[in-house]
């Protein structure tokens, strides 16, 4: 009991503070990885009794890529997106609904190259609560939000090798009951903790996930 308590606190508005004061809000741009496809996505998070949320989406079995998986709203960035960070909040808004004018955009984390082709570069934003989200039927089958603390626990992680066209990597795994989140929203989690000084995988402090 201590212990969740000591989380919570630790998880509300004073880590707020430290990501508004540790992310950068207008990062140099990251040069694409050769062969890569720039991507946007939007880590929303949210206060709920003085406690830290995150939001995710479950992807539909409609989507191109990465289908049933949970995941943060965001894509491909548009020929008429000026950067990233409106791919971002463009792409959040058609998933979900979520006004960007609502989003207060607390900083980047650093980019995430995926095996399946992308270079993902993640917003942490902070989005208000209660919402009246309206998620797209063809692309979001559910809304999922779980409190940041929750990802605080080693015994939660864990990372394994995961084949693709004929590749190796390895990947993380966060479990909890039946919800499970792994691959690049599982390493966009690991360097948001460890922004707030948590690596939940011991020696894993760059979140590759490597035993």
């Amino acid at each position: 009991m201590a212990r969740d308590a000591m989380l919570k606190q630790t998880m509300g508005p004073s880590s707020l503070s430290q990501l508004r004061q540790r992310l950068p809000l207008h990062p140099t741009p990251p040069t694409p990885s050769p062969g890569l496809v720039p991507a946007g996505v939007l880590v929303p998070l949210f206060l709920k009794a003085e406690e830290l949320y995150l939001l995710f989406t479950q992807r539909t079995l409609m989507v191109k890529d990465h289908r049933g998986q949970n995941s943060f709203p965001g894509g491909v960035r548009d020929p008429g997106d000026p950067d990233l960070l409106a791919t971002a909040l463009r792409e959040t808004e058609e998933e979900i609904g979520l006004d960007h004018r609502v989003v207060e955009v607390l900083g980047t984390l650093p980019p995430v190259d995926t095996i399946t082709g992308y270079t993902i570069t993640a917003f942490v934003g902070l989005i208000p609560h209660p919402y009246e989200f309206h998620p797209n039927p063809r692309e979001v089958e559910r809304l999922l939000t779980l409190p940041l603390d929750g990802f605080i626990p080693p015994e939660r992680w864990s990372s394994g090798v995961y084949h693709y066209q004929g590749r190796i990597t390895r990947v993380c795994y966060w479990r909890l009951n039946q919800e499970v989140i792994w691959g690049a929203t599982a390493r966009i989690l690991l360097n948001l903790l460890a922004q707030l000084g948590h690596h939940p995988i011991p020696g894993d402090r760059d979140a590759t996930c490597l035993d």
